[in-house]
């Protein structure tokens, strides 16, 4: 570091001296600060002075959740090995890495493996794979923040469980961004009581440019999706006058349009421009990243798949298309520009509709006021669980009551039970009291040694391919038909083309031949039209921080001593709003009743996300039902809901306090949806991760609709004949948890009872309605109708005017 004429910042000395001290723990610190240096250095200085203690083999497991920032690290981590002269080796090892360099692998592990979670649990279902971790020293868990409160998370903490009964001396050092649980998160990494734990914070702050780009003009009723292409032009000069752009949108297919839309604009980008997602080739992919690091690319279209940690020094602007939905995920998409700690991060914010403005200005606020949202880690996810204990039978076997000691220990698994615990060995042995008939599910056996372990050389095949918590829809290689691999498409896309139908992927538009054997084969198309692919999941839910903050800047919004440039630039919509209806203060709700020849509308403004505001409306919906029988049409938003009837919604000053009333909410929630079909989908889920329902085999991937159809035949025979089943139970648990979002829809409606319920009767639709008007027309017409059908609403609207 003296030779490049740096110094280590105060928490990465902090680091080395606490691991010499034998310490665990967690870094947090700003993006571009070196925390990766933090950790891996410490190791390097402590294997310097105690050579002794560091057999040959394996010494550092660093565990990442992108096989993207896997290699990027490990290129790091390699020149400051050559750097400081050590004769280590470092590898990356994930789904990616070639055959023949896993074999290598396993003959003599390199000194730093770099890897992922699914593939730390693929080498313990490895025979003899305790020999290659009984010398570890280090295990780092990169960008804990991303694995806390999902399953691979919990994946992570059964791995390193699993590494401690391999290697005791073992030392855990998490690296994470800001996130409002720092303390919990650091409880759950590193819950063992025996191990020395420390929190080290930097102090340093990375400062940050937020710029918002503006329309030409403000489009009093705003609807989601058509400003971005009317934004091209402005977004043309921000790639002009930087070295290196990410354009950063929230789905692949939206990253798929905007690469047409400046490839269109600007054609002699071609070459310069490139696009980066997860279904791209992983060939093309390497390429852009590493066209990244050299600064030939002037700019590149990507998902969150170039979110975390990876460190592109060239790169000196990043454009956020539409709302990223959260503070968290904002600042981590900012901090990839200016990625030294010197450098200003510098993001551009392009809405995709007016509405959007409001929500960048409610991250500024955030930001300012340092408001990051929490991870809420998940606890007794047997379906994990089961999976873990299949795989270490498939490895070396285990011994019941020792692992299940070692199981209590994790943060996941210390509420379980002896009683749980034996339903789980029951489930893995036999296939529990409902499943024991069938012989494909007795597929641990316990040993003479008394050791669980698995003697079928096909269920321990079939295991290892389906090892994971990701549960994707099958994808499906799409290839030339003259040969050449372009990149992963869903199926579900796919099932609604025909041959001789075009659509866009890897920015190039494509002609489908035939789809077979798993493969889609295309040509090149000639089309000047073409559709953009949608992959499933691909909405990001608005986070209740961020929610809050909006609320709070809509109510800001008629101020004007408190007027930013964001809501100066809304005012006419603003006061159209309040014109034709009401802009609600932080502490009112606002219901909205509008007739028009479509019928009778009842809009609802709670805030707080599309999830949320889907069991809200079924609930409105349900309640309103009690009063009379009528027939609903729900659309939805991240601003609110719409209810249509075709007659007269009973919805009045003296019965809404009632409708919006927080008792007996969660029995109403349950009455007002089908929970059942919630659970059985998410079921699907857990089935395929605990191994009911066999995803991948040999040459075939059971597609989305046979999965269902398996796994919701395995439910209902559950349903019935062993209601206490735990896997059934976690299904109804995480509907609950995620997609009713209980916890936050309780809180919804305890600020709706302390606030001032306004309801108004509008004329036409507001600047609030009409977007979630657009949204209910946008899955019944074409594109061309729709057009016509929302300028049509338009001109009615300013007739009234």
């Amino acid at each position: 570091m003296a030779e490049k004429g740096q110094a280590p910042f105060p928490f990465q000395l902090q680091t080395w001296q606490r691991y010499a001290n034998g310490y665990s723990g967690m870094v947090i610190a700003p993006t571009g600060f070196g925390k990766t240096f933090s950790v891996f250095l410490a190791v390097v200085i402590d294997y310097l002075n105690h050579p002794e203690k560091y057999p040959k083999g394996l010494k550092l497991l660093w565990i990442s959740p992108l096989r993207s920032l896997a290699k990027d690290l490990a290129k790091a981590i390699t020149e400051a090995v050559d750097d400081i002269g050590l004769d280590w080796s470092v590898q990356v090892r994930n789904g990616d890495t070639p055959t023949s360099v896993r074999r290598k692998q396993e003959r003599l592990m390199p000194d730093v493996l770099l890897t992922t979670p699914e593939t730390m649990h693929l080498l313990f279902s490895q025979k003899k794979n305790s020999r290659w971790f009984k010398n570890v020293e280090c295990v780092a868990i990169d960008e804990w923040h991303e694995l806390l409160g999902n399953k691979r998370g919990v994946l992570t903490e059964l791995a390193i469980s699993q590494l401690r009964h391999h290697a005791p001396r073992l030392r855990i050092w998490g690296i994470t961004a800001t996130i409002g649980n720092l303390e919990e998160a650091k409880n759950v990494l590193l819950p063992y009581q025996d191990l020395k734990v420390i929190h080290i914070i930097a102090k340093q702050k990375k400062k940050l440019d937020i710029i918002s780009v503006l329309p030409d003009e403000i489009e009093v009723l705003p609807w989601a999706g058509h400003l971005g292409a009317k934004m091209v032009d402005k977004i043309l000069p921000i790639i002009a006058s930087n070295t290196t752009t990410l354009i950063f949108t929230n789905t692949r297919g939206q990253a798929e349009l905007w690469y047409q839309l400046l490839l269109s604009a600007q054609p002699d980008l071609a070459g310069l421009l490139a696009i980066h997602h997860g279904s791209i080739d992983k060939k093309l992919r390497n390429w852009i990243e590493d066209n990244i690091a050299s600064g030939y690319l002037k700019a590149v279209v990507c998902t969150s798949s170039l979110d975390l940690g990876v460190d592109f020094k060239p790169v000196d602007c990043v454009i956020q298309i539409g709302s990223v939905k959260g503070i968290a995920r904002f600042m981590q998409r900012a901090g990839r520009s200016g990625h030294s700690p010197f450098e200003r991060s510098k993001i551009y914010f392009v809405p995709t509709h007016s509405l959007e403005l409001v929500e960048i200005s409610a991250l500024k606020e955030a930001i300012r006021e340092n408001q990051i949202e929490s991870r809420d880690p998940m606890v007794l996810t047997f379906d994990v669980l089961v999976q873990f204990m299949v795989t270490l039978a498939v490895g070396e076997g285990f011994d019941s009551q020792e692992l299940l000691y070692r199981i209590q220990k994790t943060h996941a698994f210390h509420y379980i039970t002896e009683e749980d615990w034996q339903w789980c060995l029951n489930f893995i042995t036999k296939g529990g009291k409902t499943l024991n008939s069938y012989e494909e599910f007795h597929k641990v056996v316990l040993d003479e040694d008394g050791k669980y372990k698995v003697k079928s050389r096909r269920i321990s095949m079939l295991h290892r391919m389906n090892i994971g918590a990701i549960v994707s829809d099958v994808n499906l290689k799409v290839k030339y038909f003259s040969g050449g691999y372009i990149g992963m498409i869903e199926e579900f896309f796919v099932s609604k083309l025909k041959p001789g139908d075009s659509f866009i992927l890897a920015g190039r538009v494509l002609e489908l031949v035939q789809i077979k054997d798993m493969t889609v084969l295309v040509r090149r198309s000639k089309a000047k039209k073409a559709v953009s692919p949608s992959w499933l999941g691909g909405r990001l839910p608005l986070t209740s921080h961020l929610s809050h903050f909006l609320r709070l800047k809509l109510s800001d919004a008629l101020e004007p001593g408190r007027f930013e440039k964001e809501l100066r630039f809304l005012n006419p919509l603003v006061s159209r709003q309040e014109k034709h209806s009401h802009i609600p203060k932080a502490n009112e709700f606002l219901v909205e009743s509008i007739k028009t020849r479509d019928g009778y509308h009842l809009f609802m403004y709670p805030f707080e996300g599309r999830l949320v505001h889907e069991v809200f409306s079924a609930l409105i919906a349900y309640r309103i039902s009690k009063l009379k029988p009528l027939t609903f049409t729900i659309a939805m938003n991240d601003y609110g809901f719409e209810l249509l009837s075709d007659q007269p919604i009973p919805v009045n000053e003296e019965n809404i306090t009632e409708l919006l009333s927080k008792e007996r909410l969660m029995d109403d929630v349950i009455a007002s949806i089908n929970a059942s079909e919630m659970a059985s989908r998410k079921f699907r889920d857990i089935a395929v991760i605990a191994g009911l329902v066999v995803q991948s085999q040999p040459g075939t991937r059971k597609n989305n609709k046979s999965l269902q159809s398996s796994s919701g035949l395995i439910f209902r025979v559950l349903e019935d004949y062993e209601p206490d089943n735990l896997l059934l139970r976690q299904a109804y648990t995480e509907v609950f948890n995620q997609q009713l979002e209980e916890v936050r829809l309780q809180s919804a409606f305890e600020r709706i009872s302390k606030s001032n319920i306004i309801l108004k009767r509008a004329e036409s639709f507001t600047p609030l309605s009409f977007p979630l008007k657009v949204d209910s027309l946008r899955g019944t017409m074409s594109n061309e109708n729709l057009d016509k059908r929302i300028q049509r609403i338009k001109e009615q609207a300013f007739k009234i005017d």
